[in-house]
């Protein structure tokens, strides 16, 4: 294993932690809003994979990323209500339940497909 490697893969993902901290912060959470969906993360995870592991796996790979994303859509919706409501733990907390129902049902689904 190429120790280097598996460093410089943690600090590009920790940089954009970084990037939409800083934006939210500093300049706009709205920007930072931006940065945090954009498909910085994902699209690195493919290039990587892509070199790692070839065509057939990536392919599979953007596949359940589509399917996945769903799930995390009905995170964000649920924390945003339930931050109107509680303190940001509960409603984390609240959030992911639902995250994880969501993706058992999705599961279920693309199981099925």
């Amino acid at each position: 294993m190429n120790y280097l490697y598996t460093l410089l893969k943690f600090i590009i993902g920790g940089s954009v932690i970084v990037g939409v901290t800083l934006l939210a912060e500093q300049v706009d959470p709205r920007y930072g809003g931006m940065l945090a969906a954009a498909p910085i993360i994902t699209t690195l995870a493919i290039v990587f994979t892509f070199f790692e592991a070839g065509h057939d796996t990536t392919r599979q790979l953007v596949l359940s990323a589509f399917w996945f994303a769903i799930p995390s859509i009905f995170f964000l919706l649920a924390l945003y209500f339930l931050l109107t409501r509680f303190s940001l733990l509960p409603s984390l907390g609240g959030a992911y339940g639902i995250w994880i129902a969501a993706l058992l049902i999705v599961y279920r689904f693309v199981s099925i497909v």
